[in-house]
């Protein structure tokens, strides 16, 4: 079986993912969208340390995220911790969600290491930017799903002629 994806067929399983885990576990609808997220915005990031040697980070509007918590912890009033929390297990959900995606396209086993939360944005050292799939909820709340690979700096380095 082939062992490589594509990058459409990647942003295809994550964007599958994306949509299906943020609707079932927090009922919140994202649909593509050229949006970032604003000023507000908090970061939740994982390396994948088996099986695949990228990353993915999850960039979105802090009342996004906030209202994913209370939908699905069905409270209202969550603290900055509630908020942390459940901001880790989402992506910790939806990252086994592309795992298992993953393993079926490509029967690589993959492994990822525990979810880290940031408030504002995070960018992982060592790694750059592949793609970035962008969506927007019905209140255009704004999120960035952040598809990072390692950095090609020898490449570049090898190519210099300063």
């Amino acid at each position: 079986m082939n062992s490589t994806l594509t990058q459409e067929e990647l942003e295809r399983i994550l964007n599958q993912a994306v949509q299906d885990v943020t609707e079932r576990t927090a009922g919140v609808r994202l649909h593509q969208e050229d949006m970032s997220p604003g000023e507000d915005m908090c970061t939740v990031q994982i390396t994948f340390d088996k099986g695949f040697h990228t990353s993915l980070t999850l960039c979105a509007d802090t009342s996004l995220l906030y209202r994913m918590a209370c939908n699905s912890f069905h409270e209202e009033l969550l603290d900055p911790d509630d908020l942390e929390e459940f901001s880790k297990e989402y992506f910790n959900v939806l990252c086994g969600r592309i795992a298992g995606a993953m393993f079926q396209a490509t029967q690589v086993p993959a492994h990822f290491n525990p979810p880290a939360f940031y408030r504002g944005r995070f960018e992982p050292e060592g790694r750059e930017v592949q793609f970035v799939l962008t969506y927007s909820d019905e209140y255009n709340e704004g999120a960035q799903l952040i598809h990072h690979v390692p950095c090609a700096q020898q490449d570049e380095d090898a190519g210099d002629i300063s």
